[in-house]
């Protein structure tokens, strides 16, 4: 499952095992990218506060399956298929159209964004987080601009922004590590965005 020691939910203790209760799923399900940060309980408290707030959090205005799309497409960009495929099951859940949510999928393994069933202010918002994510020292103001031009408002941009950055932390802890789908339930996420300290799993 890693390259490093993780404790499973049934040999925590103390802190740790207060953090897995916050964070299971089914059957106390936890999600391996979370049990990397087993021997290190504080860095998991950090990753799930910014997670949940981040991407799953009610004052957000951009629909959050367009959110679940942006980092489904920047972990392709970082060729992580942990993160790909459980976001795009978080993209395919919240957009409620299979149809659509496959075509956007095949796009994106097709390295073909500009094809996916997307608007152009949605494509705009691709094409930042792309740059973003893979060069990152070229970034101008023309660049949210751009974001600007398409319709976006400046918190909308910032949302844009966080999902973009927290993909590439959630990506490099993730493939740093070794950390594999194996045991997990693919998919599940703290759901409940009108309570940001809820981080169950559902």
């Amino acid at each position: 499952m890693a390259w490093i020691k993780t404790i499973p939910f049934e040999e925590a203790t103390g802190r740790l095992k207060q953090l897995y209760q916050r964070v299971t799923g089914p059957n106390n399900n936890v999600d391996n990218i979370m049990m990397m940060h087993s021997l290190r309980p504080h860095s998991m408290e950090g990753h799930m506060a910014i997670y949940k707030y981040v991407l799953h959090h009610a004052n957000n205005t951009i629909p959050k399956w367009f959110l679940e799309c942006i980092g489904t497409y920047v972990s392709y960009l970082n060729k992580c298929n942990y993160c790909f495929e459980h976001h795009f099951v978080g993209l395919k859940r919240n957009l409620k159209d299979d149809e659509r949510a496959d075509a956007i999928k095949a796009a994106i393994e097709r390295h073909d964004i500009s094809s996916a069933p997307l608007s152009h202010q949605e494509l705009a918002a691709l094409a930042y987080a792309q740059k973003l994510n893979n060069q990152p020292g070229e970034m101008v103001e023309a660049d949210v601009a751009a974001l600007r031009d398409a319709g976006y408002d400046d918190g909308e941009i910032l949302e844009i922004n966080q999902v973009t950055a927290y993909f590439g932390y959630a990506n490099r802890t993730v493939l740093g590590l070794g950390c594999s789908t194996d045991g997990d339930i693919i998919g599940l996420s703290p759901n409940n965005s009108a309570d940001p300290d809820d981080w169950n799993h559902s």
